[in-house]
C-alpha cells in the first residue's frame, strides 16, 4: 500500500504548496514564533480531515452544494481583505522582531485567524475534499484510504516545516524593513485569493 500513500503525499503535497492565504499565516506566526504548534496542527489536522471526508464521499456532495460554496466564498473574501488591511496598517509602522515578540497576541486571536484563514476559502474544499476525494476514489479499496492518510501526512509536514523552518529567519527578521516586505507581501496575497475568489464567484 506504500504507492497509494507516495501518490496521496504527493498530490497533497502539489496542492498546499502554492502560495496561499495559510500559508502566509503559517510563515508569519513561524517568525513571530508565536503559537506555532496550534497554528501547525489547525492547519495540517483541518486538511487531513477534509481529505478523509472527500475520499468518504462527501466531496460529491459539496460539489451540488452552490450555496454552501457561495456562503463561504463572500465570508472569506471579506476575512481576507480585513486581514489584508491589518498587514498593510502593520507595514505603514514596521516594528523589529524583539518588539513583536514583546507584544504577542493571544492565543485566542491566532487560533480565530487560523480557524477563520482555514475554513472561509472555498478553494480549501475543492482541493482537499473534491479533487483530493476524486482522485483518492479512482483508487478503489483500500488502495484510497492509503492515498488520504498520504495527503494527510503531507499537509502535516508541510505546514511543519514552514512554521518551523521559518526560525531560520529570525536574524533576517530582527530589521523593521524585513517585516514591512512580510506585511506588504501578505497583504498582497491575501487581496490576490480575495480577488480571485470575486472573480470565481461571478464567473469572470
Amino acid at each position: 500500500m506504500i504507492t497509494p500513500m507516495l501518490v496521496g503525499f504527493g498530490t497533497g503535497l502539489s496542492l498546499i504548496a502554492a502560495i496561499g492565504a495559510q500559508n502566509a499565516f503559517v510563515l508569519q506566526q513561524g517568525i513571530r514564533r508565536q503559537f506555532v504548534l496550534p497554528v501547525v496542527l489547525i492547519c495540517g489536522l483541518a486538511d487531513a480531515l477534509l481529505e478523509f471526508a472527500g475520499v468518504a464521499g462527501i466531496g460529491f456532495v459539496i460539489e451540488r452544494a452552490p450555496l454552501v460554496i457561495e456562503i463561504v466564498r463572500w465570508g472569506g473574501v471579506v476575512f481576507l481583505l480585513w486581514y489584508a488591511w491589518g498587514a498593510v496598517r502593520r507595514a505603514i509602522r514596521p516594528i523589529g522582531l524583539v518588539a513583536t515578540e514583546g507584544s504577542q497576541v493571544s492565543l485566542k486571536k491566532a487560533v480565530l485567524a487560523c480557524l477563520a484563514i482555514t475554513w472561509l476559502n472555498p478553494h480549501v474544499y475543492l482541493d482537499t475534499m473534491v479533487l483530493m476525494g476524486s482522485i483518492g476514489n479512482a483508487q478503489g479499496d483500500p488502495e484510497r484510504w492509503w492515498f488520504a492518510l498520504g495527503g494527510a501526512i503531507a499537509s502535516l509536514a508541510w505546514f511543519a516545516l514552514i512554521g518551523y523552518g521559518a526560525r531560520a529567519l529570525t536574524r533576517f527578521f530582527a530589521s523593521p524593513r524585513a517585516w514591512q516586505v512580510l506585511d506588504w507581501s501578505v497583504a498582497v496575497v491575501m487581496v490576490l485569493i480575495a480577488a480571485r475568489l470575486v472573480f470565481d464567484g461571478v464567473g469572470v
